[in-house]
């Protein structure tokens, strides 16, 4: 690894620890009702949507009510998004784009209802202005929203005694979305607009050849533009992900200069790290959001580790006499941003389920795609979606609770709760459900007829890249290897329902071990009571969320990115 990768990563640490802090009081603020400085402006527009939905700001909803909101909501939010990409050649700033076909539609609804935002389709060859702004721009807010609210409902459960107020909803979805993520959005495209980033509502510019066309070329180039700035925004802050462009973040027109890319992979990050100090505001105990962020930062820095060292080598296959080497794996790299962002940005978006990309994660090389493809299976923990990687991470923290307990011979209890069969039985349904999504899926796919036919190499490779495309939507995350071809119905369904099964049934889950918590009374801890905001069990909950992964998911990784790793040093060494 290069001092310039250690230097990138040391300083994103940093500002994680400077930024996240702040943003995380401000979050949990904003989630406790309480008064925070955009009141003044803010408030009468709140009150009036309070006033539309008929709702006030002190209702309570126990976690069965929670849950039908939240599912009625996107229900709601995906039938939205469906006509709207189906009908788009019929609406104004249609540009001229027809309508989806059925499967693809039904897969990027669903994709971006879940805050996946899986792409079978490139964003300028697809999608008008209207459906850019109107449908995916809008779901990667209320998506976004929706799993800081989660989280903010299982915080409340476990502060709460003999209580089954989980909060509100609608509240919870309200504020965050008024007083968190529409200003960091602005402020965010606003400074990406700076840089260079598109924004605007002519869907395309027509431009002269500067040299002779080749042969067969139309008489002018056609340069897709669009309201590119402001999606890029909530993509990145709201671990979206996706593209506005084909090409992700690798296009000139969503990360034009160096700073803004380094800006990006800090924005992936932020909201996911400040969420770790708001739940422990929310708990009344901050070192237990310390813990959980501790945790996080470990589970990262590994497979980023792996991944820069493994990048900065040159490939194995061109370790032969009679090829220059270059400094490290280029290939599939954009020469504006090198080696070492492209490696850091890989693990911060699949880390994050973000799913961006600014290098073809399909070149990298097979210890690279692996460090990503653990970061989606462990549960996307390692900080993972806003609102979502701390309520995911909190069930492992149940898991580690329940173990150690075990070993002592004690009850197991976190925070003055007790965990017991029911609470076990929620956590184990949040890490089986997308584990056995992942690995069924992939199991279907390479034994369809048709599969040779979807995927770009044949061997480990191509299992790599079938493996990594069921692992991303059921972890929704969205990012993918790029030789897999899939837009296919059997794909586009299958990825779907992957994304919505491994969206939906872990909330379920969690809110209903939230609920079950709520209604527990608080017991006082004694001289056995286990520390759960110690760096022992920081340590010992990576231990557990590795453990449970690799479990899981080694064999498949084995015949996979390992056994290609294998290969290539077989070509090099006899």
């Amino acid at each position: 690894m290069s001092p310039v990768f250690l230097l990138l990563v040391g300083g994103l640490v940093v500002l994680l620890l400077l930024l996240g802090p702040p943003l995380g009081e401000y979050l949990g603020n904003v989630l406790e009702g309480e008064r925070v400085p955009l009141d003044r402006i803010l408030g009468p527009l709140e009150r009036g949507l309070y006033r539309a939905m008929g709702l006030t700001a002190g209702d309570r909803m126990d976690w069965k009510q929670y849950l039908g909101a939240l599912l009625a909501f996107n229900a709601l939010g995906f039938a939205f998004l469906l006509a709207l990409l189906r009908l788009q050649g019929h609406l104004p700033l249609g540009a001229g784009f027809r309508g989806m076909a059925w499967p693809l539609a039904i897969n990027t609804a669903v994709s971006f209802v879940t805050n996946t935002n899986w792409q079978a389709y490139a964003g300028e060859a697809a999608l008008g202005p209207l459906a850019q702004a109107l449908g995916l721009t809008v779901q990667n807010f209320l998506s976004a929203a929706t799993g800081i609210a989660v989280m903010a409902a299982v915080a409340r459960g476990i502060r709460r005694r003999r209580s089954t107020n989980l909060g509100s909803f609608w509240v919870d979805l309200v504020r965050t979305t008024l007083y968190v993520l529409l200003p960091l959005a602005l402020l965010f495209a606003v400074f990406l607009a700076g840089q260079g980033v598109v924004q605007t509502w002519a869907p395309a510019l027509h431009a002269a050849w500067v040299a002779p066309p080749p042969p067969g070329a139309p008489a002018e180039q056609i340069i897709p533009l669009g309201p590119a700035a402001s999606q890029i925004a909530i993509k990145m802050l709201g671990t979206n992900g996706g593209g506005f462009f084909g090409a992700n973040a690798m296009h000139p027109f969503e990360n034009p200069t160096a700073l803004a890319n380094l800006a990006q992979i800090l924005a992936i990050l932020v909201l996911p790290a400040a969420c770790c100090f708001t739940f422990g505001k929310m708990v009344r105990d901050r070192r237990q959001g310390r813990a959980v962020f501790a945790a996080m930062t470990l589970l990262l820095l590994m497979p980023t580790f792996l991944a820069g060292w493994a990048e900065a080598r040159t490939p194995a296959p061109l370790l032969q006499p009679g090829i220059v080497r270059a400094a490290g794996n280029l290939e599939g790299k954009e020469a504006r941003f090198g080696v070492e962002t492209s490696a850091l940005w890989s693990t911060a978006t699949t880390a994050a389920s973000n799913g961006s990309v600014n290098a073809q994660h399909d070149a990298m090389a097979p210890l690279s795609g692996l460090a990503q493809m653990v970061l989606m299976q462990i549960g996307e923990v390692a900080f993972g979606g806003v609102g979502s990687g701390v309520y995911g991470m909190l069930v492992f923290v149940v898991i580690a609770v329940f173990v150690s307990g075990l070993m002592v011979g004690r009850t197991p209890e976190y925070l003055g709760k007790k965990v017991e069969a029911f609470e076990m039985k929620m956590a184990s349904l949040v890490v089986l459900i997308p584990s056995a999504v992942i690995l069924a899926g992939a199991a279907a796919t390479v034994l369809h007829p048709d599969v040779m036919r979807w995927i770009s190499a044949s061997g480990p490779h191509g299992f790599s890249q079938v493996l990594y495309a069921w692992t991303s939507a059921a972890a929704n995350n969205g990012s993918a290897f790029n030789g897999l071809t899939a837009d296919v119905p059997f794909l586009d369904l299958g990825l779907a329902l992957a994304m919505a099964i491994g969206r939906f049934a872990p909330i379920a889950a969690v809110l209903a071990l939230a609920g079950a918590l709520a209604a527990k009374k608080r017991t006082p801890p004694g001289p056995g009571t286990l520390p759960t905001h110690s760096p022992f069990f920081a340590g010992l909950l990576v231990a557990i969320v590795l453990l449970v992964g690799a479990l899981t998911f080694l064999p498949a990784l084995a015949v996979g990115p390992l056994a290609e790793h294998l290969a290539q040093i077989r070509q090099v060494i006899p």
